[in-house]
């Protein structure tokens, strides 16, 4: 991790802080974010061994999202009042944190273009690093806004909710980041012109709001031990792909139970969503629809014309593919 010297000079509790800090929120998740800018360069580059310096730059990059994804988490874990994270209390409920993670997600933002700084700044895609993170970061803040706005205490309203709303949530909120982010950074790297592959970002994208669905589904249905969370979407009124095929299968008399129950903490309220999600089969929905996801984002990467491009596009959806976390 790339902390400034400076801080050395700092008094001890400071600088014990901040790597506390960092060593909870950095390195703790899948890291398939950062590991998959590595791969995808590798792949890019047919397979060839890579030199010392492209491997330092790659997982540089892949740090750099690895950072990114910590200060959504640490900020998205406040705004919905969640208890855990990858296992853990969330960084704000620990104790003698609390709100000060606030400004923390802020310091774990602010790595990024510093790492990119000292270790880009002679590349010719500096520039275009930098517009792509900050690009990244804008679509991202604004699907979380989106997601927020959709979701006021006061203002629940489940009739709005719909497939093209989740949609416009999850390609914001999750998909550039998760997925595009990435891929483009190796891209770059590789010498590429992103407005030459506009194709490949919507392959992503259509990969993201995917893997967003099963994130959807684990929220429910998901162990809190495997997942290394314990699922809040019903509980916060979540714009949820569950809820919004729910609304699409359900009786007059089921709606019922969704208008009554969603939204609502309570736990006797929160099982009877899940009573009524097992009565509509949604895992069954769900097996449909995951395999003609995959069948679909399958046959829009065979027909790109570049075999590197394609290997970096299935290494991406296998990754995803039937996860169970």
């Amino acid at each position: 991790m790339v902390v400034e010297s400076s801080l050395m000079s700092v008094s001890d509790a400071p600088f014990k802080y901040l790597w506390q800090m960092l060593d909870y929120n950095v390195p703790g998740g899948k890291l398939n974010r950062g590991l998959s800018v590595i791969d995808s360069y590798k792949l890019l580059k047919e397979g060839r061994d890579l030199t010392e310096e492209e491997v330092f730059l790659a997982s540089a990059l892949g740090w750099c999202i690895e950072w990114l994804q910590a200060y959504f988490l640490v900020l998205d874990d406040i705004m919905d009042n969640s208890h855990t994270r990858r296992g853990q209390p969330c960084w704000f409920r620990v104790p003698k944190v609390g709100l000060i993670a606030s400004n923390d997600g802020t310091i774990l933002r602010n790595h990024i273009p510093r790492i990119l700084k000292k270790h880009f700044r002679e590349k010719q895609y500096y520039v275009d690093l930098l517009d792509l993170f900050n690009e990244v970061e804008f679509q991202t803040a604004s699907g979380q806004m989106i997601d927020l706005i959709t979701t006021i205490e006061g203002e629940k309203d489940l009739s709005k909710y719909s497939l093209s709303l989740h949609r416009r949530i999850v390609q914001y909120k999750t998909a550039y980041y998760s997925f595009y982010l990435p891929v483009a950074c190796a891209l770059l790297m590789a010498g590429e012109n992103l407005d030459n592959h506009i194709d490949v970002k919507n392959v992503l994208i259509d990969m993201g709001i995917y893997f967003q669905v099963q994130d959807d589904y684990l929220d429910c249905f998901g162990h809190p031990d495997t997942i290394g969370k314990i699922g809040t979407d019903i509980d916060d009124f979540k714009c949820s792909w569950l809820v919004v095929k729910a609304l699409e299968i359900c009786n007059d008399e089921q709606k019922k139970i969704l208008f009554e129950n969603y939204g609502n903490p309570d736990p006797s309220k929160v099982a009877k969503i899940k009573a009524l999600y097992n009565d509509i089969n949604l895992q069954g929905v769900f097996t449909e629809f995951e395999s003609k996801s995959y069948e679909k984002i399958t046959s829009s990467i065979e027909a790109h014309p570049s075999k590197a491009v394609q290997a970096v596009l299935k290494s991406f959806l296998g990754k995803i593919y039937k996860r169970q976390k």
